[in-house]
């Protein structure tokens, strides 16, 4: 109860400070300064550490996270006939999403509008060499290639997140095919740097009002109240993306695929979706899902127990688009053409990076810097959209929320279980 009670202050703070750094920013430019030092390169220098302090748990976060997250799957039996549907759900609305949102970024364009992005300001030579290292180096064979590591602790050394991301899944899975006691403790010693760096981001995210205020500040200084058309354009496709995505897509599938009615599910998930909004965290909400799903949605507890909780870990359906319109948002901003490789690419790294998204407040702006490091946009182009990402934040977890409780049903209904929405839900007076 405290901690949502915290969350639901959190974004207040955020906010103000968004006002603050556009009012600020636009009003004294990028010549402004105080005591010769200007105001720009002392917001560069705080707006970099911030990055740099959400780049320093990316590695741990994501490896630990997957490699906890599968060998708990295999833990419990579930590479199985329901793990493999499990997965199917999983990987099929995420991937669902993500070609929405690929699809809205692409019509709209969001990026187009920004008039200047920041590096190409201050060193146009630097924007050309990005374009040619991004069409040259990310071709579909080097791609390929760096998935398989020959180093895994060159990967790390070097955050070549694809390589990681691959080490991890079938170490994990590996995991579950040694002996009981030998298991259980490479679980236990991957559970605990898992929870240690959920605590190690929530510490950073504590700053993240500070982060916000000096990254939007330094784009406006830059741009000008100019771009709020381009952050309006972006904040449209998100949202369109993530509406038909729920109130489309997802209903299709209950009611083609689970053969339920779509409006039954949607009244039974409304506390649990309510609660997913107003906390910005999967996580938080994960008690209030599971009782939803088991006693509103009526299925049985031996596939809610096991398909909501993963559910929370690696299907982030909503973070995934998320990402997605994001990473090309930024390459737009930029004046980046993404060839159909490098879209593939990020519709990849959308799918795969959202397993490893933990489930708390703003935890996608971490997997967002791992698919721009691999397309190799800079990072600092998350400055370009921050300044919405809290309303946003609200909006795709409770996407998160309702695409786990749908896999649910689609699982139950595929098991056999009959009594899965087989009635209205009737609210208490």
């Amino acid at each position: 109860m405290n901690k949502s009670h915290r969350n639901r202050k959190r974004p207040w703070g955020i906010f103000l400070a968004i006002i603050l750094a556009i009012l600020f920013g636009s009003y004294v430019g990028k010549d402004g300064g105080l005591l010769g030092v200007s105001f720009y390169t002392i917001f560069d220098t705080l707006g970099t550490i911030f990055l740099n302090s959400l780049t320093l748990v990316v590695v741990p976060l994501v490896s630990s996270s997957i490699i906890s997250g599968i060998a708990r799957i295999g833990g419990e039996g579930g590479f199985g006939r329901l793990g493999i549907k499990m997965f199917t759900f999983y990987l099929g609305t995420s991937l669902l999403a993500i070609l929405i949102g690929l699809f809205f970024v692409n019509l709209i364009g969001p990026g187009n509008a920004h008039i200047v992005p920041p590096i190409s300001a201050a060193e146009p030579s630097q924007l050309t060499q990005l374009k040619e290292q991004i069409v040259e180096g990310q071709t579909l064979i080097s791609v390929l290639v760096s998935i398989v590591p020959s180093n895994i602790l060159n990967a790390l050394t070097h955050g070549e997140m694809l390589g990681l991301i691959f080490f991890s899944l079938i170490f994990g899975y590996a995991i579950t095919k040694i002996d009981s006691h030998s298991a259980s403790v490479l679980k236990g010693f991957f559970q605990g740097i898992f929870q240690a760096m959920i605590h190690f981001t929530h510490i950073i995210m504590k700053f993240l009002p500070y982060g916000v205020f000096c990254l939007v500040a330094k784009v406006f200084m830059v741009s000008g109240i100019g771009s709020l058309e381009s952050l309006g354009l972006f904040f449209l496709t998100v949202v369109l993306g993530l509406m038909v995505f729920s109130l489309v897509g997802l209903p299709l599938l209950l009611k083609y695929v689970a053969r339920v009615k779509p409006m039954r599910h949607f009244k039974a998930m409304s506390p649990a979706l309510l609660t997913a909004f107003s906390t910005s965290s999967s996580s938080a909400t994960l008690p209030v899902t599971i009782d939803c799903v088991e006693k509103r949605a009526g299925v049985s507890n031996r596939i809610c127990s096991l398909v909501i909780p993963l559910g929370t870990s690696i299907n982030m359906s909503g973070s995934a688009l998320y990402e997605c319109v994001a990473a090309m948002f930024v390459a737009q901003a930029y004046g980046i053409d993404l060839s159909f490789t490098t879209q593939f690419l990020v519709v990849f790294m959308a799918l795969v990076t959202s397993i490893g998204v933990a489930g708390i407040p703003s935890a996608s702006l971490v997997a967002l810097l791992v698919i721009l490091r691999v397309i190799g946009l800079p990072p600092e182009g998350i400055g370009l959209f921050i300044a919405v990402d809290r309303l946003l934040d609200m909006c795709r977890t409770t996407v998160n929320v309702f695409s786990d409780s749908c896999c649910a049903i689609l699982v139950a209904r595929s098991e056999g279980e009959t009594q899965v929405l087989a009635h209205d839900i009737v609210e208490s007076p």
